[in-house]
């Protein structure tokens, strides 16, 4: 029996214009997509998560590929990954997306380097969670640190999770505090 059993899932495009300068040439696009699961072990401790991690590989691609479709592989250039874990779950419910977000991410991009950065969080139903963004092949890229904002109105219940992913195909619009730039990155160790 799968332990995956989808309530529902969600996409999500913000298109940025501009940040009270003037317009880029090209505007910003940040998506982000959701699954909405029971979750299997609400309300009582489980000592091994390792199966569930592992079934999660498979939502994990399903919303990467989901967001691959909508901005272009080749036009990703940030992600980053979060999950919300209902009140009658433990926060290391969530945690099992790290690997399993992330491994799905890089499987669709084709092996970026930069670690998948992740929010997570226990809340009630409705809670927005703000996940951060960075650079898909350098970690310390500074002008592609960014966030977006994600959740569902009616999730997740006290017995489920919220998993999210999350790309987006630029930096920040008006990004001007220096530091390294996509252009620079030449040790190509996923940090510089």
């Amino acid at each position: 029996m799968s332990l995956i059993a989808i309530r529902k899932r969600s996409l999500n495009i913000e298109t940025i214009y501009h940040e009270g300068g003037p317009a880029p040439q090209q505007p910003l696009r940040v998506a982000s997509a959701c699954a909405v699961i029971r979750n299997p072990y609400a309300g009582h401790h489980e000592p091994d998560l390792m199966p569930f991690m592992a079934e999660l590989r498979s939502l994990g691609e399903q919303l990467a590929q989901e967001l691959v479709d909508t901005l272009s592989k080749d036009q990703v250039q940030a992600y980053g990954k979060a999950a919300i874990v209902g009140v009658h779950g433990e926060l290391e419910h969530g945690a099992v997306w790290h690997e399993a977000g992330g491994w799905a991410m890089r499987q669709v991009l084709g092996e970026p380097k930069a670690i998948v950065p992740a929010a997570k969080a226990v809340a009630a139903t409705g809670y927005r969670l703000m996940m951060p963004l960075h650079y898909i092949h350098a970690a310390y890229v500074r002008s592609h640190f960014n966030s977006t904002e994600v959740g569902i109105q009616d999730a997740p219940r006290p017995d489920e999770i919220l998993f999210a992913l999350a790309m987006a195909d630029g930096g920040r619009i008006h990004s001007r505090l220096g530091g390294l730039t996509r252009e620079q990155v030449s040790v190509h160790d996923g940090q510089r």
